[in-house]
């Protein structure tokens, strides 16, 4: 084992949009795990969107970093040594770790990974936080049924990619938004939606709508929010259901442009809008968890990572999220399995 762990800590806040400079890396002593804490030496690394709102001072649903903190994101990991906490050296886990080589935590912080379900990556992806995300806010939220339109936003993404593709299973109608011609190539080819929209060579949203879903929309996923949202609003049916899981257009903006004003439609259509965390479900994680996998295993639901290799390249990885860099989950390999 190394004598020295590398660690990302929060160097300052973004003023719009997060840089290089946003990230320090320093080096420091391994950690030792006090009682009943493990040391994790990490394999894979998450990022994800909601990241951008923890590194801004203001409230949001997750707590903020401070300036000087360690960056925390889902990590799944092996036990290289445990002191009472329930784990043994070889075990592989996963929790919210900091942005490191090595992390100590306390057992009741991890959760065992099965790898009998599937790669051990996908625990950060379709089989963990994004594809739960997925599930719940399409089947208790957005609730697509036979013969419904379903629009999702960011639809390439880990967790647009799987919402989509849980609404086809349940006979809706199947748009997404993505943002190239290769995603949405892979949107119908691959995951078998009707129609994919590349927003980026799309003039008028709502032109696209008109086209891709001529009888309007009974059930919106958005991950996006903005104009998209705008457009997807306009079309919405009587009894419409509107799922918010993200607004990653607005993340970096320093100023929110003034709104909403599309309210009025709500009227008009009686829908109703509805926020999204997925903690909110935390007690059925596991029949989520389950199902997913099932469904992957009947080749119903199908994936893609996308990877980066070393934890030095962890900040690019996350930066690449608001490029739009990523098809499916973006995750960091960090290290690989020993036991």
């Amino acid at each position: 084992m190394p004598d020295t762990n590398r660690k990302y800590l929060l160097a300052k806040r973004p003023e719009g949009k997060p840089d290089r400079d946003t990230f320090e890396l320093v080096e420091e002593d391994v950690p030792e795990p006090g009682p009943g804490e493990v040391l994790v030496r990490t394999l894979y690394l998450s990022v994800d969107p909601y990241m951008r709102g923890r590194m801004d001072a203001g409230e949001s649903y997750a707590e903020p970093w401070e300036v000087g903190d360690p960056l925390r994101a889902g990590v799944v990991g092996e036990v290289v040594e445990s002191n009472g906490a329930g784990f043994e050296a070889g075990d592989v886990v996963t929790g919210n770790l900091d942005w490191a080589d090595y992390a100590t935590a306390r057992g009741s912080e991890l959760q065992s990974v099965n790898p009998d379900l599937g790669p051990i990556s996908t625990t950060l992806g379709v089989l963990g936080m994004p594809g739960r995300t997925a599930y719940f806010g399409t089947r208790e939220v957005a609730e697509p049924k036979a013969g419904d339109t379903f629009v999702v936003t960011g639809a390439a993404g880990a967790v647009g990619s799987v919402a989509g593709q849980i609404a086809k299973l349940s006979g809706a109608r199947v748009v997404g938004f993505a943002g190239s011609d290769e995603k949405v190539e892979f949107l119908e080819d691959e995951l078998g939606f009707d129609a994919g929209i590349n927003y980026k060579e799309t003039d008028d949203y709502r032109a696209a709508l008109d086209e891709a879903a001529p009888d309007g929309v009974d059930s919106y996923f958005d991950n996006v929010g903005g104009p998209i949202t705008d457009a997807v609003f306009s079309k919405l049916n009587v009894d419409a259901r509107v799922a918010v899981c993200g607004q990653i257009s607005m993340y970096n903006a320093e100023e929110i442009p003034t709104g909403p004003r599309k309210l009025g439609k709500l009227i008009e259509t009686r829908a109703t809008v509805e926020g999204l965390l997925v903690g909110d479900f935390a007690p059925r994680f596991e029949e989520a968890t389950r199902r997913l996998a099932e469904w992957i295993a009947e080749d119903e639901i199908r994936y893609r990572e996308t990877v980066t290799e070393g934890l030095e390249n962890a900040p690019d990885a996350f930066l690449g999220l608001f490029e739009g860099e990523n098809i499916g989950k973006q995750i960091v390999k960090v290290g690989e399995r020993e036991a």
